[in-house]
C-alpha cells in the first residue's frame, strides 16, 4: 500500500469505529475519494485492507459496504466469548503471578480514569490490553484464537458507544473485580464475573431479551 492508501485506511477505521459510517452503509468510492482528498485508487486499497481487517465487506458489482452483524450474530458472539473468557479468567486465577495481577490493576485503573473522562479511544485500547493479557494467562491456544476470532473492532467501539454512564461504571467494577477474583486465587469468583462482565456488555448494545413466545396448543 501506498502512503496516501494507509492515510485514506487509517482515516475509514476511524469514522467507521466512531460511527460517522453506520453498519450496512455504503461506501462509494468516488465520494470518499472526494471526502478523504484522494484519488480513487488509494480509496481502492485502503478499503481492500479494511476489508481484511473485517470493517468492510465488499461485493463484486456492488462495491463496499460497512460490515453489519445481525442480531442473532452478535448474540452468539458475546455468548461464546463469555464462556470462552470465563474458562480463560478461570485458568489465570490458577497460575497468574502477583506482577500479572499488578499489571492488569494497572490496566483496570488507567482504564477508568480514560472512560470517566470520555476518551473512548484509550478505553478501547485498554480494554484489549487487558483482555488479551488475562486471556493470554490461560495458555492456550486454542481459547486465545477462538477469541480473537470473535472479536470484532466494529462490534467492540459499537458497545463502547451503547454504553451508558451506569454501564461504563459497570464495566470498570468489572474489571477491577476480575482482578481481586486474581489475587485471591479463586477460579470460580473470576469466571462468575467474566460471564457478568460480557453478558453486561451484550445488554448494553443489544437491549433486554425477548423469549420466543410459544404458539398456542
Amino acid at each position: 500500500m501506498t502512503a496516501a492508501s494507509d492515510r485514506a485506511a487509517d482515516e475509514l477505521r476511524f469514522r467507521i469505529l466512531g460511527g460517522e459510517f453506520v453498519p450496512g452503509e455504503r461506501l462509494g468510492e468516488s465520494e470518499l475519494a472526494a471526502t478523504l482528498g484522494v484519488s480513487r485508487t488509494p480509496v481502492r486499497e485502503a478499503l481492500r485492507k479494511l476489508a481484511a481487517d473485517g470493517l468492510v465487506e465488499i461485493t463484486p458489482n456492488k462495491g463496499a459496504r460497512v460490515v453489519e452483524h445481525p442480531r442473532a450474530d452478535l448474540d452468539a458472539i458475546f455468548a461464546i466469548r463469555a464462556h470462552v473468557e470465563g474458562l480463560a479468567a478461570r485458568a489465570a486465577a490458577a497460575v497468574a503471578s502477583d506482577d500479572d495481577v499488578d499489571r492488569l490493576e494497572e490496566i483496570a485503573t488507567a482504564l477508568e480514569k480514560h472512560s470517566d473522562a470520555g476518551r473512548l479511544d484509550e478505553v478501547y485500547q485498554l480494554n484489549a490490553e487487558f483482555h488479551g493479557l488475562l486471556n493470554g494467562l490461560a495458555r492456550s491456544s486454542v481459547l486465545t484464537n477462538t477469541v480473537s476470532q470473535l472479536i470484532h473492532a466494529s462490534v467492540l467501539f459499537r458497545t463502547l458507544h451503547a454504553f451508558d454512564e451506569a454501564a461504563r461504571r459497570r464495566s470498570c467494577a468489572h474489571h477491577h473485580e476480575i482482578v481481586a477474583a486474581l489475587r485471591a486465587r479463586d477460579p470460580d469468583w473470576a469466571e462468575a464475573v467474566m460471564h457478568a462482565h460480557l453478558y453486561s456488555a451484550r445488554a448494553s448494545l443489544l437491549g433486554p431479551r425477548h423469549p420466543a413466545v410459544e404458539e398456542a396448543p
